[in-house]
């Protein structure tokens, strides 16, 4: 009987290439394993603080109402004014990429009638915001915060509350030598008060200030405080405070968070410069940055008047915005929580048989708590152990044509180049031995 002719190779279709390699939008990067590990471990924290402080998750919309920012964050914020994401539907909506967390929280607070809800109502969420900024060091136009909102009190012990569960997050990652930087805006009754005395202030010194700062003191004054730039800082240095403008109830409540910080052995510093840049901020500010580096890690406060603006009724709350990329920069520098060679073992399958009946495995293993990787794809033994080599795993699992047949597999040793044959029945116990040492 003559040889089959062998089928003619199907001809290659020529497909257009881009010219150019194509590269992730500015300032959205990949989150590569490596990052997703630090990543997952923060979330996992996040979760185990959420459920010890009796937080419920909440998930919110990836897109808003234009409205709901331009109202909520703020007309005369940076946000607002040069960094959001606005589109507009096929149905003509106006929608935003979220910028940051709060105002749609809010928005949902109201819409679903949680306002009926025991009071305080705590709510927590995570992922990503949109942001266009020049990205720097910290700074992207997609990435990722988890949130702590306390609805419905107004009880300083709430400010000192979202303080404590901050820090005990960056505690629980090992992550020390931290400060909360704190101030106080005070309330619309002394704010407005300050706000004259700053006008007058810089009257005279507005040619000395940065561009930026120079339409601040028209638009949003009190951001020409918390001016990074060296020329814009020096002048603010002789700048009324507004601690010393506070109404006697504001500076109750300020002096009572400070001692809640001190009870809780927190270390704080004021800083009279703070503002944090959001519209909806009143009374307690605040910022949690590592002692030898200005780059905040969190920031939040006190908003009492956000509710009411978004359609509610008058409702204080206070909340904290928690960078993970921040985190995850911190945690990659100093070598705190690195990934930790999993304890894994190799699959090899050879032949049809081997991998009929080999794919079945993979459960065993999973329900045994063991790591397998593989690389099915490759038909010879030589070509799937190299793989196993590069990846420095020293436990392999052989499965042939013969072992298929017999009901058993060979436990190969990569290092010492031992093999034993047993029972797939005895497989799992066998395998855990040898990875446990």
């Amino acid at each position: 009987m003559g040889r089959r002719p062998k089928a003619p190779e199907p001809k290659k279709k020529k497909r257009k290439k881009v010219k150019n390699i194509i590269s992730s939008p500015k300032g959205m990067a990949d989150i590569l394993p490596v990052d997703d590990f630090y990543r997952r471990k923060i979330i996992k924290v996040v979760e185990n603080l959420a459920d010890s402080f009796d937080f419920k998750k909440i998930e919110l919309p990836i897109a808003e109402e234009t409205e709901i920012f331009e109202h909520g964050t703020g007309q005369t914020t940076e946000i607002v004014q040069k960094q959001m994401f606005n589109f507009k539907t096929p149905g003509r909506d106006n929608l935003t990429l979220r910028p940051e967390f709060t105002p749609g929280l809010i928005r949902s607070y109201i819409q679903n009638g949680m306002s009926n809800k025991p009071k305080p109502v705590k709510l927590f969420t995570y992922g990503p915001l949109f942001r266009y900024e020049s990205p720097q060091r910290g700074r992207f136009r997609q990435f990722w915060q988890c949130d702590f909102e306390i609805i419905g009190e107004k009880d300083p012990i709430y400010d000192a509350l979202i303080i404590k569960i901050s820090m005990a997050l960056f505690n629980d990652l090992k992550i020390r030598d931290l400060v909360a930087k704190v101030n106080t805006l005070g309330c619309d009754n002394c704010r407005n008060g300050w706000k004259k005395k700053l006008k007058t202030f810089y009257s005279g010194k507005q040619k000395k200030l940065c561009s930026d700062c120079q339409r601040r003191y028209k638009d949003n004054i009190l951001r020409i405080l918390d001016c990074k730039k060296e020329g814009c800082r020096e002048i603010s240095e002789n700048a009324p405070k507004m601690i010393d403008n506070l109404c006697s109830i504001c500076r109750k409540h300020f002096m009572a968070v400070l001692e809640f910080l001190e009870e809780l052995n927190i270390p704080f510093e004021i800083d009279n410069h703070l503002v944090r840049g959001l519209d909806y901020y009143t009374r307690t500010v605040f910022e949690i940055t590592k002692k030898d580096d200005d780059l905040a890690m969190c920031g939040g406060g006190r908003y009492d008047y956000l509710v009411e603006i978004l359609g509610g009724q008058p409702t204080p709350a206070v909340g904290v915005g928690i960078g993970i990329e921040r985190i995850v920069g911190i945690m990659k520098s100093q070598g705190i929580g690195k990934p930790v060679k999993e304890n894994k073992a190799f699959l090899v399958l050879l032949g049809d048989l081997a991998k009929r009946k080999g794919i079945g495995l993979l459960g065993e293993f999973r329900k045994n708590g063991i790591h397998i990787a593989e690389a099915f794809g490759k038909d010879s033994l030589r070509a799937q152990l190299k793989v196993a080599d590069n990846m420095g795993i020293d436990n392999v699992v052989i499965l042939g044509q013969k072992e298929a047949n017999e009901g058993t597999v060979i436990l190969r040793n990569m290092k010492s180049g031992a093999q034993e044959t047993v029972a797939i029945d005895k497989m799992i116990r066998e395998l855990k031995k040898r990875l446990m040492k």
